[in-house]
């Protein structure tokens, strides 16, 4: 059977409507940023992204109407306010894209094991594969402008060992010292903070510019709860007189007018918060040090209360589009 011909899933449904909601969003974000970026290699990586989330946009509404489903509303023009002040300065443009293809590689990939249909499988190779490339150019851009730290450079391992000591689990001695750190916690921690360090731009920008009270608030809180992450995690880099990743660049002008609707950042703040709680989840896995494990359990009970606060503003305030919902078949048992 042809693959249009074939139903959508109710996983391909709900990936779908997921991957619209989060491109058109991402389209009116860069509508933005092409606005006020004043480098020509921003503007190239710029402009890379946005003519692929169009055209993908635009794959996933032939989709849904193909398949007789409503298409989602998403964000539209209404949701980008053209000609305001700048809201970030000196190169926040590809820091925000190198964040948030790291998000999206992640989604897509995840989507992309949960379809079945040929066409649907295809697309989300495609949204891979160009999420990638926009962390590629923009991670390379950073690193030619010198505003990207590295992790950290360590000396190469010239024997293979097994471990021999229970000891080597632990993380909490009242005597004596824990393990230093090894490479593969070193290098979830260094992504976990240098992920915070350009969501907590975000939230001090939009914090300004919010134009509700309540979400303003919101924001504030977001951006503390970023500043207690960043500082608890480096302090496990610090123990270890390694220094935790920080740069000069993308920080918050002092505008106070807001380029977007309080709609979209509460959006975009309640993806970066599921997204930490997943990195937070996968540092927590793969970390052999119990201290590790149980610091990123207890930064997810802060992120948790967060989000469900953010949901709640949302639906208050009838920003929270409902995604495609199955029929309820257990009304019939109440008949």
């Amino acid at each position: 059977m042809e693959a249009h011909k074939i139903p959508l899933t109710s996983s391909e449904i709900g990936n779908l409507w997921m991957a619209y909601q989060e491109k058109t969003m991402l389209l009116r974000f860069l509508e933005y940023l092409r606005e006020h970026a004043d480098d020509a290699d921003v503007q190239r990586i710029i402009n890379f992204t946005y003519e692929g989330a169009q055209g993908f946009v635009n794959e996933i509404t032939q989709l849904f109407q193909a398949a007789g489903a409503a298409v989602p509303i998403g964000f539209t023009a209404n949701d980008v306010h053209p000609g305001v002040p700048k809201l970030f300065d000196f190169l926040y443009e590809p820091m925000f894209l190198h964040m948030l293809s790291k998000i999206e590689v992640n989604l897509f990939a995840l989507h992309s094991t949960m379809s079945y249909r040929e066409d649907v499988k295809k697309l989300y190779r495609q949204l891979t594969a160009h999420s990638q490339d926009v962390f590629d150019q923009s991670s390379q851009l950073l690193l030619d402008k010198g505003v990207l730290v590295r992790p950290p450079f360590m000396s190469m391992p010239t024997e293979v060992n097994f471990i021999k000591d229970e000891s080597y689990l632990t993380g909490f001695k009242l005597i004596g010292e824990t393990r230093s750190l090894n490479a593969i916690e070193i290098s979830l921690l260094h992504h976990a903070i240098e992920t915070n360090l350009t969501g907590m731009q975000l939230m001090i920008g939009f914090a300004q510019v919010a134009n509700d009270r309540e979400v303003k608030n919101y924001f504030i809180k977001g951006m503390e709860l970023s500043k207690d992450v960043e500082t608890t995690l480096g302090e496990f880099l610090r123990r270890d007189y390694i220094e935790p990743p920080a740069t000069h660049a993308g920080k918050a002008t002092n505008s106070t007018v807001s380029p977007f609707s309080d709609k979209l950042m509460m959006y975009l703040t309640n993806l970066l918060g599921a997204f930490g709680l997943g990195s937070n989840a996968l540092g927590g896995a793969f970390s052999l040090r119990s201290d590790l494990p149980l610091t990123m359990a207890r930064t997810a009970q802060k992120i948790l209360p967060f989000l469900k606060e953010g949901g709640e503003l949302m639906i208050k305030h009838g920003w929270m589009e409902e995604p495609p919902q199955v029929e309820d078949r257990r009304k019939l048992t109440r008949a």
